[in-house]
């Protein structure tokens, strides 16, 4: 291999690389800056594929209609999300293209879930937590067998190996117990149910303490604390305090993916049973809030009248 094929490391010269089937070895390869030039190169590669294939659906399925609009509007935790399966592809471009491949892109989107799992399930291993969250016989008799606790014991060896931090405390009580009333628990008591429950299941867990330790602990003190906001205020003069404009004129092709990801979630939202007034009120309010004519119902019956006529 050349000494000059580590310079060069643009994305074409990656695409050559993969439809000659050297990709992996050249990765394997390259050393220091080389290396790093590679793998900036198949992320811009990567990049879009990810976004478009897998970010996009992921975040519309959250209901963060604005994060799905383009990897510059991702907040913080979705766009550490986002970097966390940009890793896992371009990890799995270095380990596997090793095949002559006609299309990159096309290669990498075939092997998204795949990449995307294994890396997942690699991260959960590096910190500690069980990559596929079992009840393990012990604690199932220390549990009496009972349904409701080993269930809530699953999702305790599952969240510590997550990134996700809840707002207040340490363990997503509120989350755990919406799902509980989703299922048909009284909401009076969900709550209160569910912070026993886990404390129950906790100190089963403690009795094994080196296990504990192992499975629960260290992999939730991988966590990182959830960021505050800094609140921004755009003077009356419509200027940013930072020196930036506090509204922007966007280019017509941000809004047309604003668009797509708004007729998207619109009409899901719709297929599932949700009322279209509702439904179209609340995307376009989310996805367009900072332009002035997407509130009002001028703008809920043009919208309407154009899902209608599709």
């Amino acid at each position: 291999m050349a000494e000059n094929d580590f310079v060069r490391t643009d994305p074409e010269h990656v695409r050559q690389l993969a439809s000659r089937g050297e990709l992996a070895d050249h990765a394997a390869a390259a050393r220091g800056d080389a290396r790093r030039c590679l793998r900036a190169s198949v992320f811009e590669i990567a990049q879009p594929v990810v976004f478009r294939n897998l970010t996009r659906r992921l975040e519309l399925n959250r209901g963060h209609y604005r994060c799905a609009r383009a990897v510059q509007h991702l907040d913080d935790p979705c766009l550490d999300r986002f970097h966390d399966d940009m890793e896992a592809v371009v990890d799995d471009v270095f380990r596997n293209a090793r095949i002559p491949i006609a299309s990159l892109e096309g290669w990498i989107r075939r092997r998204l879930v795949h990449a995307t799992v294994d890396g997942y399930r690699r991260r959960r291993s590096e910190r500690g937590a069980l990559q596929r969250p079992r009840v393990p016989r012990w604690l199932a008799a220390e549990l009496g067998g009972d349904p409701v606790l080993l269930a809530l014991a699953v999702d305790i060896l599952d969240f510590v190996g997550t990134d996700s931090v809840p707002s207040a405390g340490i363990w997503p009580v509120d989350h755990w117990a919406e799902n509980r009333v989703a299922r048909g628990a009284p909401p009076s008591t969900a709550r209160r149910a569910v912070e026993h429950e886990t404390a129950l299941v906790l100190s089963a867990m403690r009795r094994r303490p080196r296990w504990y330790e192992n499975y629960v602990e260290r992999p939730l003190g991988f966590k990182r604390p959830p960021s505050v906001p800094v609140p921004r205020f755009a003077p009356e003069d419509g200027t940013d305090p930072l020196g930036e404009p506090a509204f922007r004129q966007e280019e017509p092709d941000a809004r047309l993916e604003r668009a797509v990801v708004a007729v998207a979630a619109i009409e899901g939202r719709i297929a599932g049973g949700e009322p279209p007034e509702a439904v179209v009120v609340d995307v376009v309010s989310s996805v367009f809030h900072d332009e002035p004519w997407s509130a009002g119902p001028a703008a809920v019956d043009r919208i309407l009248a154009a899902l209608v006529a599709r």
